[in-house]
């Protein structure tokens, strides 16, 4: 982590985190998005998913998530929203379905599971992917793939605020030798300058940072769980 200094300094205060829609009502979003149709699920499906959910113990503040082999990051960003604007991949960003679970995180056999105990990382801003990564392992927290945190804005977008965005580290991209890309994927607020174009100011933006760099506006978002609830017992 980051070096301190031993003057005492009170912690910084933290932005309190808009709170997520009921699951079901995050299903008619994705329903809405047309998520469902390419990713192979049903409308009934999505819908009867959200509502076992939310019977489910732990299902509350929860978020709806489709599996990344069935909504790939570059069909979801352009998803997203932001003064009008709709969300967008880099150009030197091609690969972004490549980036691939780490192998330490373990994603649910189903199509819809569910993240539970979300967090934006305020607090790691400043951070590099490098020194966030066995920090949020010590605590028991697993980071957010890209595809979940692209999930996380579609859902609530006032969770994407300008000095205030966030990494997700848990998706990176292997090269030929094994060894991992240095690029680590976020998603924060465009500009408008550059590549981006004047156009695409305050548009959603999936990007990339290398693992060893500090940001002082991007946290690292987490999970506590990724879980499917258990199916609903039957009377005999």
């Amino acid at each position: 982590m980051p070096e301190t200094s031993h003057t005492t300094t009170r912690p910084p205060v933290l932005p309190t985190l808009p709170a997520l829609p009921p699951l079901s009502a995050q299903a008619e979003r994705l329903i809405e998005a047309g998520v469902h149709g390419p990713a192979g699920l049903s409308a009934a499906e999505v819908r009867a998913f959200a509502s076992a959910a939310e019977g489910d113990e732990g299902g509350d503040g929860a978020l709806l998530a489709v599996h990344p082999d069935r909504a790939p990051a570059s069909a979801l960003a352009p998803l997203l929203r932001r003064d009008g604007r709709p969300g967008f991949v880099v150009t030197d960003m091609q690969d972004v379905d490549l980036f691939a679970p780490l192998d330490t995180i373990a994603l649910p056999d189903a199509p819809l599971y569910l993240l539970t105990g979300l967090d934006r990382g305020d607090r790691m801003a400043d951070w590099s992917p490098n020194e966030a990564l066995p920090a949020l392992t010590a605590e028991n927290r697993t980071p957010l793939l890209l595809t979940e945190g692209i999930h996380w804005v579609l859902q609530q977008p006032a969770v994407l605020e300008r000095n205030h965005c966030f990494m997700t580290i848990g998706s990176r991209l292997r090269t030929a030798r094994g060894t991992l890309d240095s690029r680590t994927p976020a998603i924060w607020i465009s500009n408008g300058t550059g590549r981006d174009g004047r156009e695409r100011r305050n548009a959603p933006k999936v990007g990339w940072c290398w693992a060893g760099n500090r940001h002082t506006w991007l946290g690292f978002a987490s999970a506590t769980a990724r879980r499917v609830p258990e199916p609903r017992a039957t009377a005999s």
